[in-house]
């Protein structure tokens, strides 16, 4: 009698999604769309620095559970690295989310999306200051012809409109914002080998208790929550999407394939945003549309399948 070999045990489906680097800062830029959308639809409910620190605490407490055992194992390399991770924790937490949400207060939505598309270039841009990463020509071709993907998509296929767009301080503010990430995203190679979960309860903690004091000077200055089903509701997305799982995502993304490669994904924000409309507010699908997708999937594509260049 022949005896069956025992099947092989199921997937899971989390380990899957754990080394798919394109899927995930392919969600970490769905779940950063759905956040500028709201950011600016409910600038009048929620204080910029008040939101930020709500953000933060509640990610960390969120974690914190999860994150508990890891953290009490990866205390010495925390401790070790500790100015690294404040400083992780200022420019990719407390100062980059705080003043992209205090800059959509001033800024237009349109304005923002065309400030979002050159992330990529501040990520290269680091890299290449800091550590001497350079760009491959994959990778440089592959982010200019995403950007043109984005500008199409933007400027709704009429690139002589770039001429009548005006800056101002917010579209200043979200830029300095996309600096300071492009600086996280840069070093997030260098951080320790930790858990994530202790990476980003860790930093998510100090980031908001470093605008702590700021939030209450900006409730002592008579801007205060509105607390409504509309502010609830975002919070709620803020917290579980653009916050928890977008961040966990994007960093395990740059892990296994490097901040270069990672940074064409930011150019999918813009793609995501404008497919949002039309889903949910009933615009209608144009051709610019499909020519815009088309070349910023062609240029992550590029750009993601090319190694980082040589010191």
């Amino acid at each position: 009698m022949t005896i069956a070999s025992p099947a092989p045990p199921a997937a899971n489906p989390a380990s899957w999604l754990n080394n798919q680097p394109y899927l995930l800062l392919s969600l970490s830029s769905l779940f950063w769309a759905g956040n500028i959308v709201l950011a600016r639809h409910v600038g009048a409910h929620v204080p910029p620095l008040t939101m930020t620190t709500i953000r933060w605490f509640g990610v960390f407490l969120i974690l914190l559970p999860f994150a508990w055992p890891h953290l009490k194992r990866d205390w010495p390399a925390l401790r070790r690295s500790l100015a690294l991770m404040l400083f992780l924790s200022l420019v990719g937490f407390a100062f980059n989310n705080a003043i992209s949400y205090w800059a959509m207060q001033y800024t237009e939505a349109l304005n923002a999306l065309l400030i979002q598309s050159a992330g990529p270039l501040f990520v290269a841009l680091w890299s290449l200051l800091l550590f001497g990463v350079r760009l491959t020509g994959g990778q440089l071709a592959g982010i200019a012809i995403s950007l043109l993907g984005v500008l199409t998509i933007i400027l709704r296929g009429d690139l002589a409109a770039l001429a009548s767009i005006s800056f101002n301080r917010g579209d200043l503010m979200f830029a300095s914002s996309l600096i300071a990430f492009g600086l996280y995203s840069a070093f997030i190679p260098r951080r320790p080998k930790i858990h994530q979960l202790s990476f980003l309860s860790f930093t998510t903690c100090c980031g908001a208790m470093m605008l702590l004091p700021a939030a209450i000077w900006e409730a002592m200055s008579g801007s205060v929550m509105h607390f409504d089903a509309l502010t609830l509701a975002t919070l709620g997305y803020i917290l579980i999407f653009p916050s928890t799982l977008a961040y966990l995502f994007f960093n395990r993304g740059v892990a296994l394939i490097g901040p270069n490669r990672a940074a064409p994904f930011f150019h999918l924000v813009p793609v995501f945003g404008s497919a949002m409309a039309i889903l949910l507010l009933g615009e209608k699908l144009q051709p610019f549309h499909l020519i815009g997708y088309a070349l910023v999937l062609a240029g992550v594509v590029i750009a993601s399948r090319q190694g980082s260049a040589a010191k």
